[in-house]
């Protein structure tokens, strides 16, 4: 019996592919397979794989036409066959002992999903990242991590939920697990940080450009979601508290980047459009105001002139930490 599938979208990834599927073949769970799933890659990728696929009849090699990280996530979950759903991007890695440890807690407790904490690679140092537990769809809907790399699902309940990953090019992972939350049953948790998130400057979700609103189909969509499925009315307030905390703190950062001046411009007045057209009354939200975080605070703040004075003021900011600090932002 497979007890875990661990899909990995692979696009011109010749570079890391090698460490990511190593430190997959060298899992101390035994009975897991490896659904590698080439993404129309134009470097050695496909080679690579094929070679590991000879290697370890655990390698199961699935190719296609480009189309991006989640149609390519997407056709890996049609074909795996675990009693649980692992991803593992192409530039990360895990420690031997991941999917054993959330594979034996997901046994014990039962859980649809079972998370670990994390650990991030930078090109100059590293760091472990370690939150807070949440466990109602609720607390999970409005604090939760939205990355899907960290988790394993239990595959016959998320066939039964039949959410995919979106055709947007960023915030996938939001859009999923988003709309996964209101079908969760069990939540658990292992404290370790067995997973390494490997900080590239040149990846998708650090790009500078248009892409970065791409969010605002994302989050209309996760409504639209909400909405059609008749959950809308249970969870609004914590749909509007997160609709505020992406587009005021993990979007508005992001859009801070862009360097086209005009394009920047662009983007942050659309940023706060979204949400006040979408949640005009946002600043009223209850999550919001029992809030007491960093974040919650400043988006607290916010008014159309304080607006646009951190739309004028953050990007220079984050400049200043580019050319002298470390780039730890």
């Amino acid at each position: 019996m497979i007890k875990v599938s661990i899909i990995v979208p692979v696009y011109n990834a010749e570079q890391y592919i090698e460490k990511c599927l190593d430190s997959l073949l060298g899992q101390t769970l035994q009975e897991i397979e490896i659904i590698a799933v080439d993404d129309g890659s134009a470097d050695t990728s496909p080679g690579i794989l094929k070679r590991y696929a000879e290697k370890s009849n655990k390698v199961k090699v699935f190719t296609k036409k480009n189309g991006g990280v989640s149609d390519a996530r997407n056709y890996g979950l049609r074909h795996a066959q675990g009693e649980y759903i692992g991803f593992l991007d192409s530039d990360d890695f895990a420690d031997p002992e991941m999917y054993e440890a959330m594979y034996e807690t997901a046994f014990l407790q039962g859980g649809d999903i079972v998370e670990c904490n994390l650990h991030h690679n930078y090109a100059d140092y590293e760091d472990t990242e370690i939150v807070d537990k949440y466990y109602t769809p609720g607390e999970l809907l409005c604090f939760g991590r939205y990355v899907v790399w960290n988790k394993i699902y239990r595959r016959s309940w998320l066939l039964d939920a039949g959410v995919l990953f979106p055709a947007e090019r960023i915030c996938e992972d939001l859009s999923f697990i988003s709309k996964l939350i209101p079908y969760i049953g069990s939540y658990s948790y292992i404290d370790a940080a067995p997973v390494h998130y490997v900080q590239r400057g040149e990846s998708l979700n650090n790009s500078k450009s248009e892409i970065t609103m791409d969010v605002f189909g994302v989050l209309k969509g996760i409504v639209d979601f909400y909405r059609n499925k008749g959950f809308y009315d249970e969870y609004r307030q914590e749909l509007e508290y997160l609709y505020a905390r992406i587009l005021l703190c993990s979007s508005f950062k992001r859009m801070c980047r862009i360097p086209d001046g005009n394009l920047r411009r662009k983007a942050l007045r659309l940023n706060y459009m979204e949400l006040t057209d979408t949640f005009p009354g946002w600043r009223s939200n209850k999550v919001l105001k029992a809030e007491k975080s960093r974040n919650a605070f400043f988006m607290k703040l916010q008014r159309p002139l304080i607006y646009r004075c951190s739309c004028a003021v953050f990007p220079k900011l984050l400049g200043l930490k580019n050319r002298f600090g470390s780039g730890r932002y």
